[in-house]
């Protein structure tokens, strides 16, 4: 299982990550999270829609209602072009961090 104190810094990559290949739901992003991470990180609905809200009101996401494949309404969560942007800047964050975990995990000399 993956702590939330491991992932908690990229929760807006993972959310964003998602919503660039389709527009999608808090409930339907949850399952894909905790598919994704193949159960090692069932995200708390508090947490995931703190995060939507605030990615929503930076102007990283849209919403707008609609129903969802078994008729119910749902809030949808859309990327922005501003989001796309950020996206692509937390990638190259993420991978400059995931190097430098690496660098310390692996136990490598600095000097």
């Amino acid at each position: 299982m993956i702590g939330a104190d491991a992932i908690r810094g990229h929760i807006d990559l993972i959310v964003l990550a998602i919503l660039q290949t389709r527009d999608s739901y808090a409930y339907a992003l949850s399952r894909d999270i905790a598919e994704g991470s193949s159960g090692q990180y069932p995200i708390k609905q508090t947490t995931l829609y703190t995060a939507l809200k605030r990615l929503e009101s930076q102007g990283l996401l849209d919403s707008y209602e609609s129903t969802s494949d078994t008729g119910r309404p749902r809030t949808y969560y859309s990327l922005t072009t501003a989001g796309a942007d950020q996206l692509a800047a937390l990638r190259l964050e993420w991978h400059a961090t995931r190097d430098l975990v690496d660098h310390f995990a692996k136990g490598t000399d600095l000097s």
